[in-house]
């Protein structure tokens, strides 16, 4: 059903667009007042375009709410969604097994490695040389 309403406010809007693009563009478009000419004049062809963009108008808000309401409600759950929570009692093997842990965190482990490889040259009174 939601589907079918998607499809046809989509329809319902190319259609008001189409109509009011045929329109002319002088202001007045929204008078009232009959023609005594009858439908087949220039008058008569403007309150008809006028009408239908009224008819479209209404039928695309009416479907906006509509879809609004059946999408807000489709979208209650009566209770929260678990099935991503985790797992602590597995353990996690892999290649990563063999990385000594600091503090439980291997990127800490692998910074303390690599610091310790690369230790900066200190003088005799422990200070560091500015040009590294």
């Amino acid at each position: 059903m939601f589907l079918f309403l998607t499809v046809l406010q989509a329809i319902v809007a190319a259609m008001l667009v189409g109509v009011i693009l045929m329109q002319k563009s002088e202001g007045g478009g929204l008078g009232v007042g009959g023609s005594p000419s009858g439908m087949m004049s220039a008058r008569g062809a403007s309150d008809l375009l006028t009408r239908t963009t009224a008819v479209l108008a209404v039928l695309f808000v009416a479907l906006s709410i509509t879809l609004a309401v059946l999408a807000t409600a489709e979208g209650k759950t009566e209770s929260i969604d678990q099935s991503l929570q985790r797992d602590m009692s597995a353990p996690v093997s892999g290649p990563a097994d063999d990385v000594p842990l600091v503090g439980d965190d291997p990127l800490a482990a692998a910074a303390a490695a690599a610091s310790e490889e690369e230790a900066p040259a200190t003088s005799s009174d422990g200070a560091v040389p500015l040009d590294q």
